[in-house]
């Protein structure tokens, strides 16, 4: 994934709920749940329309987390939007 890449967009059967240590998603039509920590929560919660690339996504958290180098943060999101792919919670349809 490239740093200008669109981000997919949360799959409109997805429903993500809060809880206390970070969310839970629910893709209503295959019944997969998927928990996400704090900095999945920010990732999620910064997909589009809120972000429209992984760079802008990744400066977001970088915001968030100043002590963490960018490359990392763009390793972790990308290996986490991937398998948001993978399990259908995300979708690159508009």
């Amino acid at each position: 994934m490239e740093r200008s890449t669109t981000l997919p967009k949360p799959h409109p059967a997805a429903v993500f709920k809060p809880v206390s240590d970070g969310g839970v998603l629910l893709h209503t039509e295959s019944e997969i749940y998927f928990g996400l920590n704090e900095v999945g929560v920010l990732i999620w919660e910064s997909l589009p329309p809120e972000c429209a690339d992984l760079e802008g996504l990744c400066e977001r958290i970088s915001a968030r987390y100043p002590d963490v180098d960018l490359e990392t943060i763009r390793a972790d999101a990308v290996e986490l939007i991937e398998t948001l792919e993978e399990k259908q919670l995300v979708t690159k349809e508009g």
